[in-house]
């Protein structure tokens, strides 16, 4: 007895660590909790409504996946945008991804290729709004592309995918507004679904790499303006 309650009451706690893990990461992606702010843990604790020890699981998790640093004595901070880690980042989201989705292509059935076009849905559906949501813009382009990552079925693969995405996230998000790039986006995803509707690997891979160098491109020209804020 003594042991299922020890397991109910860790599952419990892991549960109130995700739900804190997930609450600071949207915000932290969405710039609501900028770089180099502090992460006070019994006020983040009043938020979430929970004890410190979840808290400060979920700060660990985020300074394992770079987006937290933890110093010894006086607290956690949001890390700074990195512009090295960002271009390292991306080159390994170019290589896996592209790889990835020619086997997914392979693979599709028409139930992936529904929710893709569900999603793609809500795209545009959120971009006819009178006033874009950039965030839920960015969970619909997040969930897009986790959608075809899933398909694949290499856990591995995703958390290596996922720890190069997630340090993506706030040069991304920051980028988003950027010359009409939701729109340019959305028909970037487009095309990436009739390709992998065609069941042409390469041609599926092919737009997906199109997508990827817009999107690095966009980030790059943030990338700049950060290295040139730091040297004046």
């Amino acid at each position: 007895m003594s042991t299922n309650l020890s397991i109910a009451s860790d599952s419990i706690e892991q549960s109130k660590s995700q739900r804190v893990y997930n609450y600071l990461r949207h915000r932290i992606r969405g710039l609501e909790i900028p770089p180099g702010a502090p992460l006070p843990k019994n006020e983040i604790a009043l938020e979430c409504g929970v004890s410190r020890a979840p808290v400060s699981e979920a700060i660990a998790r985020l300074a394992a996946e770079g987006l937290v640093d933890i110093f010894p004595q006086n607290g956690s901070f949001v890390s700074p945008i990195r512009p090295q880690d960002i271009r390292e980042s991306m080159f390994i989201r170019m290589a896996l991804e592209v790889e990835a989705i020619k086997r997914v292509t392979e693979l599709a059935d028409a139930s992936l290729l529904q929710r893709l076009e569900e999603n793609i849905q809500a795209q545009s559906d959120a971009l006819e709004e009178e006033t874009l949501n950039l965030a839920m813009y960015d969970d619909l382009d997040e969930a897009f592309h986790a959608e075809i990552i899933a398909a694949l079925d290499s856990p591995r693969t995703q958390h290596l995918l996922e720890a190069a995405r997630v340090l993506l996230d706030r040069p991304r998000f920051l980028a988003l507004p950027e010359d009409h790039r939701p729109e340019a986006s959305y028909n970037e995803h487009r095309r990436i679904v009739d390709a992998m509707s065609t069941g042409d690997a390469n041609l599926a891979a092919a737009a997906l790499r199109v997508h990827l160098t817009m999107v690095a491109s966009a980030i790059e020209v943030k990338l700049t303006q950060i290295e040139e804020s730091n040297v004046q």
